[in-house]
């Protein structure tokens, strides 16, 4: 299918200038070159788009993942122009799903990874838990994620699972829901890179099974779409999306590359030849 070249970003992790009162501050920072992507061997991942509903469906919800909104904002405005250059460019794309199948296991891009992928490796194994580790368990539950009193509206958002119509499967677009199912798709087609959208990118896109963080193990290079991604923020980050920006950050130092979405539709519509 071709090689195409597209404005990467990549941040330059050195040098630090002792000479300065920081001496982090002498390093590189953000830099832009045009570099390759190979059509062939890599991949277009969406990962855990959900349809949240509105705060008035799922007030409890919305008030504990205040990030919601965001996404969906991106569902709407930035994902739709991207897939369409992806699908007709002919580079693949895959969703990563959580272990609900509920919500996924009609596709038949599902049943098709399931052929490939086999049986599931054996859950990790977890430690004995006593009183003292339950009570703390409770108590964060209450008191730092999610509040008791937004729990029944998030397990109602749960059990109503579903896609954004803008991030749906189409045809026989591969879903997966572990990192064993990606690792084996990406095997199985030749994919060697993967590049991410979906939500969120300092949270599932990186720890989750399918996230960065396990799959990267494969030797899978994984990067991001700046503007098709968003972040877990917090009281003190999310007027500036601070949580965001040293996701990106990661993302470039430990895994990959970030791509802008206007530069990748670009490129991938015009499919200009690198050889």
């Amino acid at each position: 299918m071709g090689v195409i070249k597209v404005p990467t970003q990549y941040y330059q992790h050195f040098d630090a200038d002792f000479s300065l009162e920081v001496p982090g501050e002498g390093y590189g920072g953000w830099k832009e070159k045009e570099l390759p992507i190979s059509l062939e061997h890599t991949a277009f991942v969406v990962m855990h788009a959900w349809d949240g509903g509105t705060p008035d469906d799922y007030p409890g919800w919305h008030r504990a993942v205040e990030y919601l909104h965001r996404s969906a904002d991106i569902c709407r405005d930035v994902l739709p122009p991207l897939l369409k250059a992806v699908r007709q460019s002919g580079m693949k794309v895959y969703h990563v799903v959580s272990d609900d199948e509920r919500y996924y296991n009609r596709y038949p891009g599902f049943e098709m990874m399931k052929a490939i992928a086999g049986d599931e490796p054996k859950p990790a194994e977890k430690i004995k838990t006593d009183p003292v580790l339950e009570d703390l368990q409770a108590f964060r539950s209450g008191n730092v994620f999610p509040g008791a009193h937004n729990v029944p509206d998030i397990q109602k958002g749960f059990s109503d699972l579903r896609f954004p119509k803008e991030a749906e499967p189409q045809g026989d677009e591969k879903i997966a829901a572990t990192t064993n199912q990606l690792y084996a798709l990406c095997r199985e087609e030749g994919v060697n890179h993967l590049i991410y959208s979906g939500f969120a990118i300092n949270w599932c896109l990186l720890l989750s099974p399918g996230g960065m963080a396990e799959i990267s193990k494969h030797g899978i290079m994984c990067s991001a779409v700046r503007e098709a991604v968003t972040a877990v923020e917090n009281k003190e980050t999310a007027g500036q999306e601070l949580n965001k920006a040293l996701a990106l950050w990661r993302v470039a130092l430990a895994f990959g590359f970030v791509y802008k979405a206007d530069d990748l539709i670009h490129a991938l519509s015009g499919k200009v030849a690198f050889q």
